[in-house]
């Protein structure tokens, strides 16, 4: 990993840390997969541009410095940093003037060249020696430098042990956060629906947690969201911009097999309190949807 994805990453991973969601929280808040999260806090694959930007507003970090880092790194993935030009071409040598014959005799203890060999140098011991030496001290220097900017594999954190399982289940998930609760990994979407203004919503049910719950996306600000499974009603609102760029979802709400889940959207712009509401079973051969109703 070069220097510049080591800092974007530990960056990354700090973000994480500050939001306190899990990985599958992450991908349950976001249009990214628990996968992809994996991939993108440990170095293994650049994220994209937006992640970086969804990530920062999921901390309630400015992005500015976050994003300086994305965009180095992305300059050595894609090739596209920075290298030093190649010299300029050194300009042909003049070619030597003939040797006079006495000359090879004048020095003592070189014995004349043969004929098939004049106009090509031999190269000395002296000179083979020295290029030796420095090619073993380029390797050393940059042996040296690569072991000052790599990562040490020890002083890396270690990734926690996964939970054994759901926090909750069925009547101690009344009212519960279905991502603090672990029970956001694989749930069933019963069904989904496009609202009238264009944000979406489904509704969601973990068999493991024996509950419920409702998200939105794609929202605006002062957005609303409900649902109930014939008990206490959970609500969520898009509170601020953060909100309005990934999932927002509702508290968890006991749902047991042939419960019928009904959540109901409130648009912002509704000042008329109209809402669009929709509904569907948990389990059986499939989910039984009713058209939404504005009411």
């Amino acid at each position: 990993m070069t220097p510049a994805r080591t800092r974007m990453t530990a960056a990354l991973r700090e973000l994480r840390s500050r939001t306190g969601l899990s990985l599958a929280a992450l991908a349950e808040r976001t249009a990214y997969s628990k996968s992809s999260w994996e991939r993108y806090l440990n170095g293994k694959t650049l994220p994209p541009r937006r992640a970086v930007q969804v990530l920062c507003r999921l901390a309630r970090e400015p992005d500015g410095r976050v994003l300086a880092l994305w965009e180095m790194a992305e300059a050595e993935w894609s090739g596209r940093a920075a290298r030093p030009a190649p010299p300029p071409a050194p300009a042909p040598a003049p070619a030597p003037a003939p040797r006079p014959a006495s000359a090879s005799a004048s020095e003592p203890g070189v014995a004349p060249a043969p004929a098939g060999s004049r106009g090509r140098s031999r190269p000395r011991a002296g000179g083979r020696l020295l290029v030796v030496l420095a090619a073993v001290g380029a390797v050393a220097v940059t042996g040296g430098a690569a072991a000052l900017l790599l990562p040490r594999h020890d002083a890396e954190p270690r990734a926690a042990s996964a939970p054994a399982g759901p926090r909750c289940h069925g009547g101690a998930c009344e009212g519960q956060d279905p991502m603090h609760m672990l029970c956001g990994g694989g749930p069933d979407t019963l069904t989904a629906h496009r609202t009238t203004p264009g944000a979406r919503v489904e509704l969601r049910h973990s068999g493991k947690c024996g509950a419920g719950w409702a998200r939105m996306w794609g929202t605006r600000v002062g957005d609303r969201l409900e649902v109930t499974a014939g008990g206490p009603t959970r609500r969520a609102r898009v509170e601020d911009e953060v909100d309005t760029e990934s999932y927002v979802y509702t508290a968890m709400t006991a749902a047991r097999p042939g419960a019928v889940l009904r959540a109901c959207f409130r648009p912002a712009a509704a000042a008329d309190g109209r809402r669009e509401c929709f509904e569907a079973r948990v389990g059986g051969a499939g989910a039984t949807t009713r058209p939404p109703s504005p009411r």
